[in-house]
């Protein structure tokens, strides 16, 4: 009968891989199709930062909102700062590797493994926060998701797992079409809006009119210390348009020759474009009045005169289940006013490269799982890949975490993003201290001129990197801790101190398994071998473990029994001596009826008398045809292996017999 869940796991994912390599090399290609493969990250936090960064400072009411294309100028300037340091280590680090290879290499590994627990924890919020904003822009055009957003995200998550478990090559031109086709649909989208705006026929957007109450403190605009503090957190917030700009250093193996230059003017174009797009958005947003809160039951009112208000009274609150979509989909919405077709389609392709985004979380994240796990931070099964060429241990836990991420949030952007950025910043510090250090230790050895002046130029590039990074995540840490960070820098550092557990383990594992050098006698090996045979009763597969036991020559053979039954005991005795068997059969008393105790005495006597000596426990093992049948067979057998496992010095040898009505019994088996 063929295995049912192989043959579920064949549909789903396909057949094996042929011409199996446990490691391939990634085929290189030209920038304008290499870039687009590494962008999805970056990109699709162009369609949620803006929103974070406008419902942070709705706190202020409309004058606070008015200063979100400010907060997304200073974001663009640490961007560029960001990427001109990144430039630096794709010209040092041609084979890429990212982050991780550079704090590894340069700080060491326990720097590496902070930097890898920080970015799968990050991970995990970048394919959360994806497939939620996704299922929002889905909300916009099909009003009826926005009631079941959990579920349509995790239904996302899971086709997305699907297909990366699967491998499906149509993927990644899928990928390309959907990056170069947001990109215009946002070019496209901000060139109308920037002529009717020129032009004076930009209409406001739907929520134009509505009035933001402000918050207690905040009712004479953003001045004094909260004011400065709501800018810090407006920042704080928007600075996930900073995620993903790394994955490009990470990637440098997917660029033809010459890889580094490619790379690096890659890196460029996409800084430009996110930054453009960033502040351009919120231009934008801000020109069509277009609002975004957390809270529009208790934000929100109705102005008279407006368009908002025809929905209801002037100073009436809106009602609780108003409906807001995302800043883009407002933009769209009022630049298209007269082509809905055109606004579906721009609202689509942001939908689509959200999702594609998780995407590529799940290519590059599983391949840092497996470079940790080379490292001994992870279980040595996330380092395999699957008969599909998949990392699959890495891609199945990484959707799992993402989707209970994404239930215990309620599928909210706002409630996600409140533990992102904060992994990214630790990440983007520590590989630019890396940076710093790889420079003081290669100016040393630098020799001509020239190249000593590079190296001090990229170091002081490296330097202002390192200061505005770090300043950055103190900023996120003191503007976010209380709604959400301090659960971050818990999640970092509880995968920081379970990797370090791993890594411990798998070191002291390899200590004490470590061959003694000098002479061959110190292998310790036993003075004698104990063998003893478990039976229950006289039959096939007892025989078959008797003749097997006897095969391996130990010093001396036993039977062993345990009478908890004294018919099946004279059964017992009456079939062996019937049997006529060259071995001893030892009979253990049992008066509480209970088979694992005696036997495991009986044992560790034996192990007392002679510590130096080796027990091997021969156990008759019946294999069943169907997984329902396993409960009916063996217990004993398994709860006394699982105990005998942690005596030192016994052996423990399962002697299988397949049960098989079909099989011909008659001819010699084994």
């Amino acid at each position: 009968m063929p295995d049912l869940m192989g043959a579920l796991g064949r549909l789903v994912l396909g057949r094996p891989t042929r011409e199996f390599a446990p490691r391939v090399k990634p085929r290189p290609l030209r920038i304008r199709y290499a870039l687009p493969m590494l962008a999805p990250d970056a990109l699709s936090s162009v369609a949620y930062a803006p929103d974070e960064i406008l419902l942070t400072l709705a706190a202020a009411g409309l004058v606070g909102m008015s200063l979100s294309p400010w907060v997304g100028l200073a974001i663009a300037a640490v961007m560029a700062v960001v990427i001109a340091s990144y430039r630096q280590t794709i010209k040092e680090y041609p084979e890429g590797g990212g982050d991780y290879t550079v704090a590894k290499e340069n700080l060491g590994p326990l720097a590496g493994g902070l930097v890898g627990g920080a970015a799968m924890v990050d991970s995990l919020l970048t394919v959360a926060v994806s497939v939620c904003c996704g299922a929002q822009y889905l909300a916009a055009i099909i009003p009826a998701v926005e009631s079941h957003t959990r579920v349509v995200a995790i239904s996302l998550l899971a086709v997305v797992m699907l297909a990366s478990l699967r491998g499906v090559k149509v993927l990644d031109n899928t990928v390309i079409l959907a990056v170069y086709g947001f990109v215009a649909a946002l070019g496209v989208t901000a060139l109308v809006g920037g002529i009717e705006a020129l032009a004076g026929s930009l209409a406001p957007s739907p929520s134009a009119g509505l009035e933001v109450i402000p918050d207690s403190g905040f009712d004479s605009g953003v001045t004094g210390l909260a004011g400065a503090f709501l800018l810090l957190r407006a920042f704080s917030s928007g600075a996930v348009a900073l995620a993903g700009v790394q994955t490009i250093s990470t990637g440098v193996q997917r660029f033809r020759q010459p890889k580094a230059r490619s790379a690096a003017r890659s890196l460029t174009f996409l800084g430009i474009a996110c930054g453009t797009a960033l502040v351009g958005t919120l231009v934008l947003a801000d020109q069509v009045g277009a609002i975004f809160v957390a809270n529009p039951a208790k934000q929100l009112r109705y102005v008279a005169g407006s368009a908002a208000a025809l929905a209801g009274e002037p100073g009436e609150p809106v009602p609780a289940d108003f409906h807001q979509d995302p800043i883009w989909a407002q933009i769209a919405q009022t630049v298209f006013a007269a082509a809905p077709a055109i606004y579906v389609v721009v609202i689509a392709l942001i939908g689509l490269l959200l999702i594609l985004a998780a995407s590529s979380a799940f290519r590059w994240v599983p391949a840092l799982m497996s470079m940790l796990a080379q490292d001994e931070f992870l279980p040595k099964q996330f380092y395999r890949r699957s008969d599909r060429r998949v990392a699959a241990h890495g891609t199945i836990s990484l959707a799992i975490g993402s989707a209970a991420l994404i239930w215990l949030m309620d599928a909210s952007v706002t409630r996600l993003i409140q533990l992102y950025i904060v992994g990214v910043f630790l990440s983007f510090t520590i590989s630019q201290l890396g940076m710093l250090r790889h420079w003081n230790a290669k100016l040393p050895l630098v020799k001509t001129a020239a190249e000593r002046r590079r190296v001090i130029s990229s170091r002081a590039v490296n330097a202002v990197g390192l200061a505005l990074t770090a300043a950055a995540l103190a900023v996120v840490i003191i503007a976010k801790f209380t709604h959400g960070a301090w659960i971050s820098l818990g999640l970092v550092g509880g995968a920081f101190w379970m990797m370090v557990s791993i890594r411990r383990h798998y070191r002291r594992v390899a200590a004490e398994l470590k061959l003694p050098t000098g002479d061959r006698t110190d292998l310790g090996l036993p003075s004698r071998v104990h063998g003893i045979v478990l039976v229950s009763a006289m039959n096939r597969a007892t025989a078959r473990a008797l003749a097997y036991a006897r095969a391996t020559r130990p010093s001396s053979l036993e039977a062993l029994s345990v009478a908890v039954d004294l018919a099946r005991v004279w059964e017992l005795r009456r079939g062996w001596d019937r049997a006529n068997v060259p071995v001893t059969l030892r009979i253990l008393d049992s008066p509480s009826r209970e088979i694992t105790r005696p036997l495991i005495e009986h044992i560790t006597a034996l192990r007392r008398r002679a510590p130096r000596d080796m027990v091997v426990l021969y156990i008759p093992e019946k294999i069943v045809r169907h997984w329902w049948e396993r409960w009916l067979h063996n217990r004993s057998a398994t709860r006394l292996t699982a105990r005998l496992r942690h005596v030192p010095g016994v052996v423990v040898a399962s002697v299988p017999w397949q049960l098989d009505p079909d099989e011909d019994r008659s001819r010699p088996n084994g």
